[in-house]
């Protein structure tokens, strides 16, 4: 995991505040190692006991047998039964789970994004955005937006049509 160079569902999780603890850190290699030396020493054991040899009946037995006791055994009940989500209150969430690129406007206040030619019409912050660095967010119903800081710009379906500003109504 390189910190200065996030992917995609990095970027996401630190706009949200989520650390990410890397698999190669020994905190998150000691917990799944433990879960797979556990399941190891005993599912094997178990599925030899009860005779099971095909696929499809190890799957049954461990869906409708081995993980019900699995969890009663290790279940742990938690100390504060209350609801603990925190409702979020930044930025629309859809906004944050999509994906981000950085792009420079050209010289024609427009972007170029995976063959379309985003125009970003005028606003009443400025009056173009030559050279000036954007985000284009990809959403996944493959809209698109135009960013500027946290200030949307404009918004387009996914063939690039629209090119409408955040205070007009889309087409």
């Amino acid at each position: 995991m390189d910190k200065g160079n996030l992917t995609q569902f990095g970027r996401a999780m630190k706009q949200l505040g989520i650390e990410m603890i890397p698999a190669y850190l020994p905190e998150a290699r000691g917990r799944s190692e433990r879960a797979f030396r556990t399941h190891q020493e005993r599912l094997v054991k178990e599925l030899a006991l009860a005779g099971i040899t095909e696929i499809e009946q190890a799957n049954a037995y461990i869906c409708d047998i081995y993980m019900p006791a699995f969890s009663d055994e290790f279940a742990v009940t938690p100390e504060e039964t209350a609801n603990m989500f925190v409702p979020w209150a930044g930025a629309p969430i859809e906004d944050i789970l999509c994906e981000q690129y950085e792009r420079t406007v050209g010289n024609d206040n427009c972007v170029r994004f995976n063959g379309l030619t985003l125009q970003i019409p005028q606003n009443q912050y400025c009056y173009h955005y030559v050279r000036v660095k954007v985000r284009v967010h990809c959403y996944p119903n493959g809209n698109l937006a135009i960013f500027h800081g946290h200030r949307k710009l404009t918004s387009f379906n996914s063939q690039g049509k629209g090119g409408y500003n955040s205070n007009q109504k889309a087409a």
